[in-house]
């Protein structure tokens, strides 16, 4: 029933937006509403979160241990625990502008939109994917390209193309979310050449409070045998009031 009532939904909705504007077709609307179904699911309006990252090399690999709050598509904060070198360094971001706070030299760099596409700290992420300058539901264009099974999951699977005005890393990105939870399983990202590069992977679904998530993220690049980066969520705290205030190049420079 769950199903069919969000089938009934999407079929209402995208008959009302032909009505007004009468340009975009259904499908396409229904695409866009649910990569913003997922992304809704994994942000709820606050959310609080201990992680653990992992840095692995065919040689040697390494942990690290950080907070991340986040409000909205607005801001999010992220708080560098461990190891004790790196301990202290904060990411910030207030919406399109991110900021870097580095206790060691006691600065605060604004990170222009070139260093999106730079490696997070030696991971395989890059700062677009841990700070979200870039939103996958308004900076991007979707479309339909099927279903198909994920980790035994029936998903939607949907290309996003960034829009001419968007500062986006990717040339294209095509995500897999599972149809009944509205959980992204995959992502697949595509250099300017349509070359892939990273294939990220979400796994280990857990609940927190009334809110089922992955909690397991790998990200591989495809040109690098043995290198892979994972996150690990230890704990979710959603939709506790946080003030726009905390989010701030202020705030982020007496953390601890």
């Amino acid at each position: 029933m769950k199903t069919a009532s969000i089938v009934v939904g999407y079929l209402v909705f995208g008959l009302s937006m032909l009505l007004f504007v009468g340009t975009k077709p259904t499908q396409e609307l229904a695409a866009k509403e649910i990569v913003k179904r997922a992304d809704d699911n994994i942000r709820g309006n606050t959310s609080q979160a201990d992680i653990t990252i992992q840095i692995i090399r065919p040689s040697w690999q390494r942990e690290m241990e950080m907070k991340a709050w986040t409000k909205g598509d607005d801001y999010t904060l992220i708080l560098v625990q461990a190891p004790a070198k790196e301990k202290g360094i904060v990411f910030l971001k207030r919406e399109k502008e991110v900021w870097n706070w580095i206790p060691a030299i006691e600065r605060t760099i604004k990170l222009p939109p070139s260093m999106m596409s730079q490696s997070w700290m030696g991971t395989d992420f890059t700062n677009d994917d841990l700070v979200k300058e870039a939103s996958s539901v308004k900076d991007y264009d979707h479309r339909h390209l099927g279903r198909e099974l994920i980790q035994g999951k029936e998903c939607y699977k949907i290309e996003m193309i960034p829009k001419p005005s968007a500062a986006i890393v990717w040339e294209k990105v095509i995500v897999w979310v599972d149809t009944q939870d509205f959980l992204q399983l995959k992502a697949e990202f595509y250099d300017e050449d349509g070359q892939l590069v990273n294939i990220m992977n979400s796994s280990d679904i857990k609940v927190f409070g009334s809110r089922k998530v992955t909690t397991r993220i790998e990200m591989i690049p495809t040109d690098k045998e043995g290198y892979k980066t994972v996150i690990k969520y230890n704990h979710l705290l959603y939709d506790e009031e946080i003030s726009d205030s905390f989010f701030t190049t202020r705030n982020m420079m007496q953390l601890k």
